[in-house]
């Protein structure tokens, strides 16, 4: 897999991780702002990217499998360049600490639903808790119903990346990818898995499902940045 450092695409991730950076660290910023409308939200971006819709409603969107899966047959497998390779029933899942957050989730399809309230677990929580090693920085994500995704370690490791098992204050339904799924709100949704079952820390990078078949390896949504 080979990319252009000159390209448009590179060029602009570069100046929006460049944003981001002073943004967070409160510094002057000659550049432009994203793209995208509305006040700035708390990563710095307006708080719709560009060519979203915001719905009230939580579309249902997946591959037309729907693995049957509860909190009694679940279960997540860590593995790949990691200390302690796990596998997490639903008990060993409630034991790791559990947070709450609100974040905004963004599906490629040019929809938006806003301030989604979730519970769950830290991504960073569950590396931290199976020691990933250093050289580690590449996740592979396979999920029950066969889907699979890929981020780079450092976007899985964002402090807004949650294993979430409740969303709006009840458990998380099946057809949203209960009773676990995976979100990514500094990217697109297809970024996250439903029904999540495995995570894979790599030293190299693996194309997902939907990458695989013409979607952006990056996935930014303030960069308008959904296919390849």
């Amino acid at each position: 897999m080979s990319y252009d450092l000159n390209s448009k695409k590179i060029k602009n991730r570069e100046k929006l991780i460049k944003y981001r950076k002073a943004f967070k660290e409160k510094m002057p910023m000659a550049e432009e702002i994203p793209q995208g409308e509305g006040e700035l939200n708390r990563d710095g971006n307006p708080k719709i990217p560009p060519g979203q819709k915001v719905v009230e409603s939580w579309p249902v969107l997946d591959l037309g499998v729907t693995p049957e899966l509860d909190e009694f047959n679940w279960n997540l497998t860590v593995s790949g360049l990691v200390k302690h390779v796990k596998t997490f029933d639903w008990d060993a899942f409630q034991e790791l600490p559990q947070t709450s957050d609100v974040s905004d989730f963004h599906c490629v399809t040019s929809w938006s639903r806003m301030n989604n309230r979730w519970e769950g677990v830290k991504f960073i929580d569950i590396a931290a808790s199976c020691e990933v090693l250093p050289s580690a920085k590449f996740v592979y994500i396979k999920a029950w119903d066969g889907y699979s995704t890929n981020l780079p370690l450092e976007e899985a490791l964002k402090y807004d990346v949650l294993l979430v098992h409740k969303w709006e204050n009840h458990p998380l339904t099946k057809e949203h990818g209960g009773p676990v799924r995976m979100i990514t709100p500094q990217l697109y949704a297809w970024k996250g898995a439903k029904w999540i079952g495995e995570i894979i820390f790599r030293d190299y990078d693996e194309l997902g499902f939907w990458e695989k078949r013409g979607y952006s390896n990056t996935g930014e949504p303030w960069l308008n940045d959904r296919y390849s």
